[in-house]
């Protein structure tokens, strides 16, 4: 059969199904690679994915297992016989069985642990003794080590003798007699250096490493900086227990991609897009339910200004311009802010620096756009006193959505709670409030 492209072969896959032929399903997925098989799973519904799982090769099951998002991977896991299951999971890397062992079912991961050899069971304890999000959750034990007394010639003779290194080998790890780190000797260098120079001669000793309790942000951060592909995990001893490669690291930075953006809707990021309504409209509830609260209270503010509403009609009109634009501006700077804190260039020491320049800047933005909205006012209602109250709500407004913007996100960060999950919703309600309190409270002062 040609070579077919993904896409094409997604819509073979999907057609087969819909013929119920079973054997050009298996004969399709068989092409496909595990993060390709991965993405299929993910976009067609549960029914049609346990078919298709079904003809799933039992070699690339574990694989495909470790690609797919979370809501989708415990769909699969539970209809899978135990048994299957595995055999499935126990030919896998340690960091990868690691990874699924909080998907799996507690007789599921005791013969998982028995099945393996006594090495990997230990390796597998040693990673499953931090937590997943830490740079000693992150690790893969399988590492290349050499002594630095040994000459380059020596090391390559050892390497060919060892046959397939493992994945993202970069560098060797370069050991004493008790597993301290000495250094690296990165593979560049091995093949080209001259092979009698002894690895002492060659080697980085002062390399970048990670202790094992290092957050897997954190982590993600120095690979980026760095442009890193491996690196060590070492303890307080300077003992070598394992590396980093860039896979998981990717992994990090997407998933912290897809939890800033679904947080902010109040979305778990590993919800299964053909899940049960029921199942997914429990999920949403409760954001929701925050959300009608702040609203509530929005058109609470309103409520006290009814008098005023009714006898100048048009501050109904001008209120959701000037509390839109009080959102978006704050918007902006929590975004900033966030992925500040995120990246770890905002800090203790440097938010009031921040928090003066996005004042700065919501000032003048407030002036330039509160002219803008001044003068439709004014177009419209021909109220040159309307126009001058709506102007200056604007520019409170936009001022206390860039300084909200800043404090939200700092302060929640300090208090050990997601930035990226709650944030928005209090920005919206600081914004709105404002927004309706400036213009329906000066034009209560000064125009009625």
């Amino acid at each position: 059969m040609p070579k077919l492209e993904k896409s094409d072969l997604h819509g073979h896959i999907r057609a087969a199904l819909d013929a119920e032929a079973s054997t050009d399903v298996r004969t399709l997925v068989s092409d496909l690679h595990p993060a390709d098989a991965a993405n299929l799973l993910e976009s067609i519904p549960p029914d049609q994915r346990h078919l298709v799982w079904d003809e799933v090769g039992l070699d690339v099951m574990g694989q495909i297992l470790t690609e797919v998002s979370d809501g989708v991977r415990k769909d699969l896991v539970q209809a899978m016989d135990p048994q299957r299951l595995v055999s499935a999971v126990r030919e896998l890397d340690i960091d990868d069985i690691a990874d699924l062992i909080p998907d799996l079912p507690e007789e599921v991961i005791a013969d998982v642990q028995l099945t393996v050899d006594q090495s990997a069971r230990q390796n597998l304890d040693a990673v499953l003794s931090y937590p997943e999000d830490t740079a000693g959750g992150l690790m893969n034990v399988d590492t290349v080590t050499v002594r630095e007394q040994l000459s380059l010639a020596v090391v390559l003779r050892y390497l060919r003798l060892r046959g397939e290194l493992p994945e993202y080998t970069d560098k060797l790890f370069v050991v004493d007699r008790d597993n301290k780190l000495r250094g690296i000797l990165f593979a560049s260098t091995l093949l080209t250096s001259d092979a009698a120079r002894r690895v002492r001669e060659n080697m980085d000793d002062d390399p970048i490493t990670f202790d094992p309790m290092d957050a897997s942000e954190d982590v993600a951060a120095a690979f980026e900086r760095y442009n890193l592909i491996s690196a060590p995990v070492i303890d307080d001893t300077n003992t070598l227990l394992g590396r980093i490669t860039i896979d998981d690291i990717v992994d990090v930075i997407r998933q912290e991609g897809e939890h800033t953006v679904m947080a902010r809707a109040g979305v778990p990021e590993d919800e299964d897009l053909f899940a049960p309504a029921t199942r997914t409209t429990k999920g949403r509830a409760l954001w929701l339910g925050v959300n009608l609260v702040t609203a509530i209270l929005a058109s609470w503010v309103i409520a006290q200004f009814e008098e005023s509403i009714e006898k100048l009609v048009a501050l109904a009109v001008m209120m959701p311009i000037v509390a839109s634009m009080g959102g978006n501006a704050g918007t902006q700077t929590l975004t900033v802010v966030i992925r500040g804190i995120g990246v770890g260039t905002i800090t203790g020491s440097n938010a009031f620096r921040v928090l003066k320049k996005e004042f700065l800047v919501g000032g003048l933005n407030g002036i330039i756009w509160a002219i803008a909205v001044a003068a439709v006012a004014t177009f419209w209602y021909h109220d040159y006193g309307l126009g001058l109250i709506v102007a200056i709500a604007m520019i409170i407004n936009v001022i206390a959505a860039a300084v909200a913007g800043v404090l939200i996100p700092v302060f929640l960060d300090r208090a050990g709670i997601d930035p990226a999950l709650a944030s928005g919703v209090a920005l919206t309600t600081i914004t709105d409030v404002v927004g309706f309190l400036a213009v329906l409270g000066l034009a209560a002062l000064f125009l009625l």
